[in-house]
């Protein structure tokens, strides 16, 4: 059953010269000024979906894109502004790329946007496939090293839901060691607490399904994490054995669901007067054949 109406934006920067007949993406640079106008385009669109009745606006977090594609560096300031200029709708995550983050400077992010904006803003969790972006931070990307990329991810999202969860917690895995074993007014670290913490936990949370394999499944579900299928390059097609090996791997995990249950899929649209109109209009942004 269908429970709600997104939209999405990534970002981009609009102009007419785009497309598979317009400048190559790598021989494209644009000012600063016009790559900013990124963050008033949200503001208009978010605008315009709250006025046409949506649910949810979502995001993309990306770095260092002087092409124009993906011009958002921080999703959780980006929801907390917005939510300032509007009264109702809700602002998505798609994603907090976890890896380029401290963990918890990520948990303690949210959770200041989840209290200021009274839940209105959509925590989400992601990989990063951009070498450019990722690597820059430190870990390696999906495409440069994905076991190792997964490996971390894997631990920053434990502790993260740790801070969520829990009123005080320690972390001691390969990457992290937290607390650190120092002295602190008179005592050694034994346990963190995060502060604030979220305001409503569980936290809702979301996720890619891209590669749809067994063991991320298994582990979205084991932290109650929903998943995002379809509708862009950052996930994946939303096939009928994708999502039935969603629902088998929620019901083996507890969550018993319908068919397509804690599911956001996603599907790109174009709008114009005619159907021709928009298949003609769209043509051009998309591989010869596919229109």
């Amino acid at each position: 059953m269908i429970r709600g109406f997104s939209g999405s934006y990534a970002g981009q920067v609009v102009e007419d010269n785009l497309g598979f007949q317009g400048t190559p993406a790598n021989d494209r640079r644009y000012s600063n000024e016009k790559l900013a106008q990124a963050l008033d385009q949200a503001l208009d669109l978010s605008q315009h979906l709250e006025e046409l009745g949506f649910d949810e606006f979502w995001m993309a977090e990306h770095h260092f894109q002087p092409e124009g594609y993906e011009c958002i560096p921080n999703l959780l300031m980006m929801g907390l502004y917005l939510a300032t200029q509007t009264e109702r709708v809700r602002f998505g995550c798609g994603f907090n790329i976890t890896p380029m983050w401290h963990p918890l400077r990520l948990a303690e992010d949210f959770a200041m946007a989840d209290i200021l904006t009274g839940g209105r803003v959509i925590f989400g969790l992601g990989r990063g496939y951009h070498s450019r972006e990722v690597d820059t931070f430190g870990v390696p990307s999906t495409n440069t090293d994905s076991e190792a990329n997964r490996e971390i991810f894997e631990e920053q999202v434990d502790i993260i839901f740790k801070a969520f969860n829990q009123q005080s917690f320690s972390h001691h895995g390969k990457h992290y060691d937290l607390p650190p074993r120092v002295p602190y007014r008179g005592y050694e670290l034994q346990e963190l607490t995060l502060v604030p913490r979220p305001r409503t936990t569980p936290v809702e949370c979301w996720q890619p399904i891209v590669s749809a394999s067994q063991r991320a499944l298994d582990f979205m579900a084991r932290h109650g994490i929903k998943g995002i299928i379809g509708g862009g390059a950052a996930t994946g097609g939303a096939a009928q054995d994708v999502v039935t090996a969603w629902r088998d791997t929620l019901a083996r995990h507890g969550r018993d669901t319908e068919l397509g249950g804690d599911l956001i899929i996603g599907v790109a649209t174009y709008m114009a007067d005619t159907e021709a109109q928009a298949i003609k209009e769209a043509r051009k942004y998309w591989l010869s054949g596919n229109l």
